[in-house]
């Protein structure tokens, strides 16, 4: 599957959580299944990781697609109408879930395990971003240990990290530039 071949199934991903956000902001799942059952769960970090990759890079999709791209945003958005601190409790409660899973994961590589499939794996680090992103715009407030215990996963990363080819489809670059999301250009280096 090509970059835009993948850009399509993060739409259709999209649409599917933008239908359930509403019903999954009044639960208590963090982790919620969506009822298409071949779509990953429906989580904040992962509807904002995709609503972030698609809006900066609509012009690869057709009208149409730009079309339900819209419908799906503002979906969300009318999913989020007085649901603030409801969102907020979701969104740090995901991003404590998220520190821990990309926290184990870069424990797995310091034990030789797993850098194969980095690329898949840094899903988690691009959703911890997209989450610290949305929790600073108004109104909401981030509390800001979490962007803290990122800024030292990544510390701790960089320290046996590789620089080099971009690690998701090449036509995706331009949503991700080098110098914000530089763990997308390159890989962990083995530590035995």
């Amino acid at each position: 599957m090509d970059g835009n071949e993948k850009l399509y199934r993060d739409l259709d991903v999209l649409e599917a959580m933008a239908a359930e956000m509403d019903e999954y902001l009044r639960s208590d799942v963090l982790f919620w299944p969506l009822e298409k059952g071949d779509l990953p769960r429906l989580t904040l970090g992962g509807y904002l990781m995709r609503q972030y990759r698609l809006l900066e890079l609509r012009d690869l999709l057709e009208m149409d697609a730009q079309e339900r791209l819209h419908n799906a945003v503002h979906a969300f958005h009318q999913a989020l109408d007085e649901k603030i601190v409801r969102f907020e409790q979701k969104a740090h409660e995901e991003l404590g879930a998220r520190v821990r899973q990309w926290q184990e994961y870069l424990r797995e590589i310091k034990n030789g395990v797993g850098i194969d499939y980095y690329a898949s794996a840094v899903d988690t680090r691009a959703m911890l971003s997209a989450l610290i992103a949305q929790l600073r715009v108004n109104p909401y407030e981030l509390d800001e240990v979490y962007p803290q215990k990122v800024a030292l996963l990544d510390r701790e990363l960089s320290r046996y990290w590789d620089p080099g080819e971009f690690v998701w489809p090449s036509e995706w670059r331009p949503a991700y530039p080098e110098d914000k999301y530089w763990w997308l250009y390159g890989h962990p280096r083995e530590q035995r």
